[in-house]
């Protein structure tokens, strides 16, 4: 992170903090705060408090939600229980490839286990799809996306790294059922978030000119 991202940062984060108004941050420094965003692996403690959780799902519930269907549903994963959603993996991993006609080695096995162990705290998201005549289904996966962002940038706000993950074994049937996901709903992200061990890297700008076009 260069040192002009790092004030940015600072600057903003003392903002949210003490309720000052958004104002008084320039949009150069909120749109820099915006895109130094970047995902962070392996997470460790001090990890967001139930309090922070709440006020950042506060605001994942502010994303675009057409009719107000609120497709969105959150459930935090801490402690222990990031174990048992390891086990709830692993039953999917091996469904999934006695499915396939495949064997798991012990290391693959090992590895599904361990992986929510590598954050404090994971929240998953739900998008729980709604039947109505005006909002398809595709609206309510992207206003779940939508909630995602917002939740992320949310964590981000109060200091938090994260990483949006889903992966094969997302939707399948043993983690839709430990969830309590329903058939027709979908398993749309595990946000893991903590502290990261590392800095976070300066991102390289990116060239918007090939995925831009103006009309006039």
């Amino acid at each position: 992170m260069s040192k002009n991202e790092n004030k940015n940062n600072k600057e903003i984060k003392k903002m949210i903090e003490t309720n000052s108004d958004p104002l008084e941050a320039t949009d150069e420094q909120l749109i820099d705060w915006i895109k130094s965003r970047r995902s962070m692996g392996n997470l460790d403690t001090p990890a967001p408090t139930h309090a922070q959780i709440k006020d950042a799902i506060s605001c994942a519930a502010t994303a675009p939600d057409h009719k107000k269907l609120r497709p969105w549903r959150f459930i935090v994963t801490e402690g222990n229980a990031r174990q048992q959603f390891g086990q709830a993996l692993l039953t999917a991993a091996e469904a999934k490839a006695a499915r396939e006609g495949e064997d798991l080695s012990e290391k693959t096995r090992q590895k599904t286990y361990n992986l929510p162990m590598r954050a404090p705290v994971i929240i998953t998201v739900i998008t729980h799809m709604q039947q109505h005549k005006k909002v398809p289904p595709f609206e309510q996966m992207l206003s779940a996306g939508s909630a995602v962002q917002n939740l992320i940038l949310a964590l981000k706000a109060q200091g938090f790294s994260t990483v949006w993950r889903t992966g094969l074994l997302c939707n399948e049937p043993a983690v839709k059922e430990y969830f309590g996901v329903g058939v027709d709903d979908y398993v749309t992200a595990f946000v893991y978030t903590g502290t990261s061990p590392k800095a976070t890297p300066a991102r390289k700008p990116i060239d918007i000119e090939p995925l831009l076009r103006f009309e006039s």
